[in-house]
């Protein structure tokens, strides 16, 4: 007996850290895999979809008076699940969220959802990919790193305002780089209000929306691109700033 549990020890003390994190990697790429793959298979994708809010308006208006808190909490965790395993479908919760909720809380709770999920899916680049990538492509980032590392809350919150950017691509390539956790939070959660808002005042007029590119029209586009670029006016200004004379 004594011998088997000698036996047992040894066995567990020759696993390494290394492969402790190669297994820990493994079951994060297995559960992201998983994820992404029952909402494809079940064909999830098809109640997230401007007529499919549509048409289930008064029964999602009835649960949500119904059942508030639970309807807030699974609001949350759908957004969460969404942008976190870059699934589509943000653009039509963030319109839900504003019908069921109002444009405020609809806004809050998009925030939440949303800035939450993208931690998760900018910790997952980081702790999965960005060794590998600085390993393979470390000389030729090195600028970039430096670069984005002295101004990243500017350069996320220009990300984050231009709608020309994918929320998802944002949300991996910064995992990339050496910014904070705390700088790309507080960029997200900042940068993403005015589209959220936009998106959940246009909930509250649900019934008279046909296309998701009547709410995105190109003034609105102007307008947050104009936003993005004022964000980065305090690198520019550095920059001028001190070059020499």
């Amino acid at each position: 007996m004594i011998r088997h549990e000698a036996a047992m020890t040894s066995q567990v003390s020759t696993t390494t850290p290394s492969q402790q994190a190669s297994g820990t990697k493994l079951a994060i790429i297995l559960g992201i895999a998983i994820g992404v793959g029952v909402f494809f298979y079940f064909d999830l994708g098809r109640f997230l979809s401007l007529d499919a809010l549509k048409s289930n308006r008064d029964q999602l208006l009835a649960f949500t008076e119904a059942n508030y808190v639970s309807a807030v909490a699974l609001f949350i965790v759908v957004y969460i699940a969404v942008t976190g395993l870059s699934l589509p479908g943000a653009v039509i919760l963030t319109l839900a969220g504003g019908f069921l909720f109002g444009s405020v809380f609809g806004t809050l709770f998009v925030n939440i959802g949303a800035t939450t999920g993208a931690t998760l899916a900018f910790l997952a680049a980081r702790y999965l990919l960005r060794d590998w990538v600085e390993q393979k492509f470390g000389s030729r980032l090195g600028p970039i790193q430096a670069g984005f590392s002295r101004n990243a809350f500017n350069y996320l919150m220009t990300l984050r305002l231009i709608p020309l950017f994918p929320f998802f691509l944002v949300n991996m390539v910064s995992g990339l780089t050496r910014v904070s956790l705390g700088t790309y939070v507080t960029a997200t959660a900042i940068g993403i209000i005015p589209g959220s808002f936009v998106f959940a005042y246009a909930g509250r007029q649900l019934g008279s929306i046909n296309s998701l590119q009547e709410i995105a029209s190109p003034n609105v586009l102007l307008a947050f691109t104009l936003l993005g670029l004022l964000a980065m006016v305090p690198i520019l200004y550095k920059k001028f700033a001190n070059k020499p004379a």
